[in-house]
């Protein structure tokens, strides 16, 4: 089957996302000028994003054929919007550069104490060990999101170091603002990443098409990134096992990062299966006023995930 042609536009979001990535009032929006037929048409996809744009969301999606880089589904995927934990990505392709050009000790002890302590979720609080290498860190903040290991690689690394990578990647919409924190005051930047759907689904290919600062650099966040173990999300449909889907019986492929704050959901990745091999992200922002606002949003990744799943087998 021939690709299908893409869908182009979502909604006119002109007016910018508040600092916890919400909108007070609900913008005006076209529906898509053209949708492609059949099994592959994403239309359930661009009505769940409708609906969630109705009830006062902000969305955002971008879709790319990994094969002919025709970009199947894109809506409102030049905005930058917060993306939580998603923002780790460059975080850990710096990190990667770094074991690679030995400028970073993989065995480096890092200790949990230097560290600014974060209450509010993650693995290594829980943990016995008080102290970690960097490589075991990076896989943390890889499959866990857990916010002391990625503080910790940020503190080694620094915040220089990481703009500068996104700046050499080519990443305009894209920033980590900041740490992990339990609690956010006034003189601390409103989130801790922001970037556009677009630019991370393009990262997302460069990354598995070894395109990521060189080919070892690229398999090493490709490998960190298959082990996440969120697949709550987009991933919902896939029925990989979230313990352990980087070798699947049938074949296949996924890797991929999400992000979670108050009021924001944003997932990336690459699925790819017998038929087509796809790179997507999703960023969704809303109000998070009761359980039913943010199942909402939920819903509307794995509607995301079905239609990619049939796209790709």
């Amino acid at each position: 089957m021939g690709a299908p042609e893409p869908f182009e536009g979502f909604r006119n979001s002109s007016a910018p996302a508040s600092a916890g990535g919400r909108r007070s009032q609900r913008a005006s929006r076209r529906l898509p000028r053209r949708a492609a037929v059949g099994r592959r048409s994403f239309t359930s996809t661009l009505r769940s994003l409708e609906e969630l744009a109705d009830a006062g969301a902000q969305v955002s999606v971008h879709v790319v054929d990994l094969d002919n880089h025709v970009h199947v589904l894109s809506g409102d995927d030049h905005v930058t919007m917060p993306v939580a934990g998603l923002g780790v990505v460059p975080l850990l392709i710096e990190v990667a550069a770094g074991f690679e050009n030995g400028t970073l000790d993989p065995l480096e002890i890092v200790d949990r104490t230097v560290v600014e302590a974060v209450e509010t979720s993650g693995l290594w609080r829980n943990l016995h060990a008080p102290a970690l290498p960097l490589e075991d860190l990076a896989v943390l903040a890889a499959t866990a999101g857990d916010p002391i290991a990625v503080n910790a690689l940020l503190q080694r690394v620094g915040h220089d170091r990481v703009r500068q990578r996104i700046e050499s990647l080519g990443l305009r919409r894209t920033a980590l603002l900041d740490r992990f924190r339990d609690q956010r005051g006034p003189d601390d930047a409103p989130q801790v990443a922001v970037g556009s759907a677009r630019e991370f689904a393009g990262l997302f290919s460069a990354l598995v098409n070894s395109q990521v600062v060189d080919a070892a650099v690229s398999a090493q966040v490709s490998e960190w990134l298959s082990l996440n173990q969120d697949l709550s999300l987009v991933a919902a449909s896939t029925g990989l096992d979230p313990f352990a889907h980087d070798h699947d019986a049938h074949g296949l492929l996924f890797i991929n990062k999400t992000g979670r704050d108050r009021g924001v959901r944003a997932e990336a990745g690459v699925l790819a299966g017998p038929r087509a091999g796809i790179a997507y992200s999703l960023i969704v922002c809303f109000d998070d006023l009761s359980i039913t606002h943010r199942l909402r949003a939920h819903d509307a990744f794995r509607v995301l995930g079905v239609e990619l799943m049939e796209y790709t087998h």
